[in-house]
Formats: structure tokens, C-alpha cells, sequence
């Protein structure tokens, strides 16, 4: 055992040592409010509207700091009602990352999002395994085809594995907007059960037809990029948030940005990405109280985007 594995271990030890009611709260204690939640379209099962994403900030290597970081957020994550994680063999270490801190909060409702991203069809079920272990755990509740690399081979692979009982569903990906085209294509051909998508107030192309047709299809959806990777927030800071924030319950651009997403019927969960414990819980409590109707969307829309 290596002296930075005993280093790792030692710290992510600590954090399950940590007494209740400091820093990271206990991992059964109650949400401040109730998350939303919203049916799996194919299946009824019901997910928190605002999932964590792991692009970039948990890429953080064998870091014994930046992992315990890690698994601080995602501990805190789990105690504010979070149940859906999402991550990628392209993140780096950050399924690595993940699966250690799972083994050491041991959540009790996990929903496990990752994707095959290889573009040998069939080097495809040997990543897939090895995605697995990193995670630790039994099987994935969720495998994307991500961003459509040879979906043409994964696809199949994922579907039989759905059928054998060794995963629960399958879905595809794309990201700032591109190939919607063939992302069409496929919700409309192919038996899937989520479609991962970028989607906020400046970014609404998949307001055209990717959403009507995910409701019409009855295709779950996952939104990554809420933020367009911490640009969105940051045009936005220092901007003074317009009087509708407080009616649904918003103190920060953020929170009002995913109000905005998820309040869109056909999304099922947003997937924003922290390094930081606050804003986890920061993003979570956007997930409860009043979301805003048609009206307030169309002015958030038209805020962010006179604002941004």
C-alpha cells in the first residue's frame, strides 16, 4: 500500500469521523425543504431535480486535499436529498474519485449516471467494466452514449445489457449544442431512456424539438452545462437580482438559473458541477419551494440574457 493511498484513506476516515452538526451534517439528517422530484418517463421512478455533475472538479488526480473536497461535497450532496451522480471515462480521475468517496459515505440512495466514450464498438464493454470498479459499485443505474462517439455499436451493447438485468437504463449525450440533429434521430428511433442535453436561459435551442419530443417519447432528461461551465455565474455576478428572485424563494443567480431549467416540465434533472461544499447546498435548495410558471420563465430568459 502506497504511502499516498494511506494518505487518502486517512482522510477520507476523518470525514466519516466528523461529529454530527459541524461541518458536514449527518449524512440521514432531513433537507432543509423537500427536493423536487420528477418521474423517470419510462419507468416512474423518482429523482431529485437537481443532480452533480463531475466535470472538472473532480478531476483531481491522486490529491489527498482534493479528494477529501470531493468527498465533502458529495457527502453533503447526499445529505440535502441528492441521489443522482453522473460522470465520464473522459473526466479524468474523477470516477475514481467518486467511487472512493461512495466506500466511504455508503449513501443509501445512489443513482449512478455514467457514459461509454471509446470509439472501438467493442472496446466499449471493457470500459464500461472498468468505469465499474472505479465506481465500486454493483452495476450503473444509468450508461450515455457520450456526445454519440460510435452509437451506432454502444447503443446495442447498453440495450442488451438493460435486457440481461445488468443495467437499469440507457441513454445518449451531446453538450453545447451539438449534433441535435442527430440527437433528434435517435430519441425518435431508438428505445432510450434519457437524453443528456446543455439547456439555460441563453442556451434554449433544445426548447425547439428535443424537448417536446423527450415528453412525447417519454425520454427522460438530464441538463449538463447549466452554468456553461461557471461563465453564466460570472457574467452574472455583482448584478442585483430582479424582485421575481424572491418570489421563488432565489437568493443568488444561480439558484434562479436552475429554477429556471428545471421548472421546464420535460426535464427531469439539472447536473451541476462544485468543488464546493456551499455551493452544493447552495444549488440544492433551488430544488425546492415554488418554481417559477411560464410567465417568470419568460422573464428569467429575458433578465439573463439583457443581463449576462
Amino acid at each position: 500500500m502506497t504511502s499516498a493511498f494511506r494518505s487518502r484513506r486517512r482522510l477520507l476516515g476523518s470525514l466519516l469521523a466528523i461529529p454530527a452538526g459541524l461541518a458536514l451534517p449527518s449524512l440521514h439528517a432531513a433537507p432543509a425543504a423537500a427536493l423536487l422530484t420528477r418521474p423517470i418517463p419510462s419507468t416512474g421512478e423518482q429523482l431529485p431535480v437537481i443532480g452533480l455533475g463531475s466535470w472538472i472538479t473532480f478531476n483531481v488526480g491522486k490529491d489527498p486535499q482534493g479528494r477529501l473536497e470531493s468527498a465533502k461535497v458529495m457527502r453533503a450532496f447526499f445529505a440535502g436529498g441528492g441521489r443522482l451522480v453522473d460522470s465520464s471515462p473522459m473526466y479524468g480521475s474523477a470516477q475514481d474519485v467518486i467511487g472512493e468517496a461512495l466506500q466511504a459515505i455508503q449513501p443509501a440512495r445512489l443513482f449512478s449516471a455514467d457514459k461509454v466514450w471509446i470509439g472501438a464498438g467493442a472496446s466499449g464493454p471493457g470500459q464500461i467494466e472498468q468505469s465499474r470498479r472505479l465506481w465500486r459499485v454493483p452495476r450503473f443505474d444509468l450508461l450515455q452514449v457520450h456526445n454519440l462517439l460510435a452509437w451506432e455499436d454502444h447503443l446495442p451493447t447498453l440495450l442488451a445489457m438493460k435486457k440481461a438485468g445488468r443495467l437499469r437504463h440507457v441513454g445518449i449525450t451531446t453538450s453545447e449544442g451539438r449534433r441535435h440533429g442527430e440527437i433528434v434521430k435517435i430519441m425518435a428511433s431508438q428505445p432510450i431512456d434519457f437524453v443528456q442535453v446543455s439547456y439555460n436561459p441563453l442556451d434554449r435551442e433544445v426548447e425547439q424539438r428535443i424537448l417536446p419530443l423527450a415528453r412525447e417519447r417519454r425520454i427522460g432528461v438530464i441538463v449538463n452545462r447549466p452554468f456553461r461551465q461557471g461563465e453564466l455565474t460570472q457574467a452574472l455576478a455583482g448584478k442585483r437580482l430582479p424582485g421575481w428572485a424572491a418570489e421563488i424563494g432565489c437568493t443568488s443567480w444561480a439558484q434562479a438559473l436552475l429554477k429556471f431549467i428545471v421548472s421546464h416540465p420535460a426535464v427531469t434533472c439539472a447536473i451541476p458541477a462544485t468543488s464546493r461544499v456551499d455551493h452544493v447546498r447552495e444549488n440544492l435548495l433551488a430544488g425546492a419551494g415554488r418554481m417559477p410558471d411560464e410567465a417568470l420563465r419568460k422573464r428569467i430568459a429575458a433578465d439573463v440574457e439583457r443581463l449576462a
